[in-house]
């Protein structure tokens, strides 16, 4: 009978209160890599995933939950033959998929040279943090872009190893942040505002790519809002920077370092918890 299951294709809606973004997304993807998934569709505005699988909707729930993302069962039916083929995706589809993640990967690289270029040199530490928050960004969407098409194994074997980049870079930014800390640097707070509005426009940017595939359905459901941790980190920066000028000192940089130190440092886990 577990075996016949494998033929009988379910369409189960789960609540995700904490997917917020696109990145998220592609951890959600990663962490289902290894089950019978004929599609998924997100809705990240509403937290909402429409999975339509062949394994039981509890097994797919136990890939979800060590995330830490609240996922949970809104409803479950299965579906007819008709509607099972219609599940099937184009090659297209796989190759703007390609493209969209090669621009995302590329845009997330880009603005992690600059702000680490700009973050040392204005001796910011929410700077060089949120460029290895953008380093790690970009490392998911590695990754994304390595899955495209392969088997599970492979794709679970990435997700390993993105975390613990991440890991790495977490670990990096905490550092960096203790470091500035302990010499008592004093940041530029000018550099600090103009690099993450710039960051706040290539998250944005990023944003408008992944919205762009939002009908395609299977595999690029689009956000119509904010990565929320990226543009929080991206405000928190030009937050910071403005009371830098204002008080005339470090602190608030260095709390917002910490903060986005932490922030990485939390996707690291989740993403070393998949199974």
């Amino acid at each position: 009978m577990k075996n016949s299951n494998l033929y009988q294709v379910s369409s189960t809606a789960f609540i995700v209160p904490g997917m917020d973004c696109p990145s998220e997304e592609q951890m959600i993807r990663m962490a289902l890599a290894s089950l019978s998934i004929d599609s998924m569709a997100f809705d990240i505005p509403n937290r909402k995933i429409v999975i339509c699988h062949r394994e039981e909707p509890d097994t797919v729930l136990a890939k979800l939950v060590p995330l830490g993302f609240g996922a949970r069962i809104d409803s479950s039916h299965v579906l007819d033959q008709s509607q099972v083929k219609s599940l099937k995706s184009s090659p297209d589809k796989e190759t703007q998929e390609r493209k969209v993640l090669i621009w995302l990967l590329a845009l997330n690289g880009l603005m992690f040279f600059i702000e680490i270029v700009a973050g040392w040199l204005a001796q910011s530490a929410g700077l060089i943090a949120d460029a290895l928050d953008m380093f790690a960004d970009a490392a998911v969407y590695g990754v994304a872009l390595y899955a495209v098409g392969k088997a599970a194994q492979n794709k679970l074997g990435a997700a390993k190893l993105a975390g613990v980049v991440e890991l790495f870079l977490a670990f990096g930014a905490l550092w960096r942040s203790g470091y500035q800390i302990y010499i008592g640097a004093q940041p530029e707070a000018n550099t600090m505002i103009w690099i993450s509005v710039l960051a706040l426009a290539v998250n944005v940017t990023c944003l408008f790519l992944i919205s762009k595939r939002k009908n395609d359905g299977v595999h690029m459901r689009a956000s119509y809002i904010f990565s929320a941790n990226d543009v929080l980190a991206n405000l928190g920066i030009i937050v910071a920077g403005i009371l830098v000028a204002w008080f005339s000192s470090p602190i608030p940089d260095w709390i917002i370092g910490l903060l986005i130190g932490f922030l990485v440092l939390s996707g690291a886990i989740r993403i070393l918890r998949l199974s």
